[in-house]
């Protein structure tokens, strides 16, 4: 989604019968939310009395939720334009040995690119639920349903890119790639529903 563009166009995008940006891009907007929640919660907390003692923390945590937002925004366009380089090597010419070698190479080089996108996304929602977990125990308490809505957002963000990694897995024939990414996927699945569980534990707590 670049910069400019609304969120109606995107929606618009997402909901035409082109097939990106699809459940990539989609990914990496979830992403972005839980991390914008996130920023949010920090400053509602930052500058208030009662939390003077974790001020200094909830300013660093900003600064790091901000910049996974913004890294999560990018890669909201990153995943279209991966995957419109599988498409286009797909649409290469097969009419000769030589060109179907060249388009088989383009179209495995194009779909380990595509994989790669939201496996990053997976890997920053393990980095922004650790902030979450962060502002859900030691930030503003009014805030506590948000910091839970962050940590679902961020856990749904993991679980939708690792649906973009495994089929794009499937198609490859890399089977030494696509074996050494599936154990990198399900290892960071099962951190990020842990992540999340002990977050819906603090906020449980906090809001009680």
């Amino acid at each position: 989604m670049p910069s400019k563009k609304t969120m109606e166009m995107f929606l618009d995008d997402v909901a035409s019968s082109s097939p990106a940006p699809g459940g990539g891009s989609v990914a990496a907007l979830a992403g972005a939310l839980g991390a914008a929640l996130t920023s949010m919660i920090c400053q509602l907390t930052i500058g208030k009395k009662k939390y003077a003692d974790v001020e200094d923390e909830m300013k660093n945590v900003l600064k790091q939720s901000e910049d996974l937002r913004t890294k999560f925004t990018q890669l909201i366009e990153t995943d279209t334009q991966a995957f419109n380089k599988v498409m286009e090597a797909y649409g290469l010419p097969k009419e000769t040995d030589p060109q179907k070698a060249l388009r088989q190479a383009a179209i495995t080089a194009a779909t380990k690119e595509a994989t790669l996108v939201p496996l990053e996304v997976m890997k920053h929602c393990i980095d922004a639920l650790a902030l979450t977990q962060k502002v859900a125990a030691e930030g503003n308490n009014s805030a506590a349903s948000d910091a839970g809505v962050s940590a679902l957002m961020l856990h749904a963000a993991c679980e939708s890119a690792a649906l973009n990694v495994k089929i794009n897995l499937a198609s490859l024939g890399d089977t030494e790639f696509a074996g050494w990414k599936k154990d990198e996927v399900e290892s960071l699945l099962r951190t990020s529903k842990d992540m999340l569980e002990e977050a819906q534990e603090i906020v449980a707590q906090r809001m009680n």
